[in-house]
């Protein structure tokens, strides 16, 4: 039985799942009828941030189109461009015991493709979640369901996986940023152009 967070909660996740190392993190969303003539493409993305809370280079910053970390302990499985169907509509998958130790904490975060130039924010988006899934039998261990309560937002920090004392903890973040996914790279202190 998942544990279902509320923002701002915090959980261990290898305390209490000894053995645990590797888990897929699945990303989810729907969206709201919209009449912009516009799809939505949303997209989740991965930051691996040193102890400052930074990356310490491009490489660090995963997505459909730079797939997995230096040592390939985090691999984002592909872009999902519509977001139809049920279940998850990215996944990536990790294995915490490969993460480098340099790595303090994992960002995962959902960005809309083009939300300016599309007039799209998260306040059209609806149904949005986080879980994390042990990849050795499937069970569902956390899910956090983000809830309805973005409105200009173009990009959102879902959750965070943090080293507590050895150990990965997962932080249920739910927060949005209007600058979409340069406002991000900017926060995690890579340079955009």
């Amino acid at each position: 039985m998942a544990i279902s967070l509320s923002k701002g909660q915090k959980i261990d996740l290898t305390k209490t799942n000894p053995g645990l190392s590797k888990i897929t993190v699945g990303l989810g969303w729907d969206t709201n009828k919209y009449d912009g003539g516009k799809d939505f493409d949303l997209d989740a993305s991965v930051f691996c941030l040193n102890a400052q809370g930074k990356a310490n280079s491009e490489a660090d910053f995963i997505f459909y189109n730079n797939t997995k970390n230096a040592n390939g302990s985090i691999l984002h499985t592909g872009d999902n461009r519509t977001g139809e169907g049920e279940g998850d509509d990215e996944q990536v998958k990790v294995d915490l015991s490969a993460i480098p130790a340099e790595t303090e904490k994992i960002a995962f975060c959902i960005t809309i493709h083009d939300a300016a130039a599309r007039s799209q924010n998260f306040g059209q988006v609806s149904n949005a979640f986080v879980r994390i899934v042990d990849e050795t039998n499937g069970a569902e261990l956390i899910r956090y369901d983000l809830g309805e309560d973005f409105s200009i937002e173009t990009a959102v920090v879902v959750g965070e996986l943090y080293r507590h004392s050895g150990e990965w903890k997962f932080s249920a973040i739910g927060s949005g940023f209007q600058d979409g996914l340069a406002g991000l790279a900017r926060d995690y202190g890579l340079a955009t152009s």
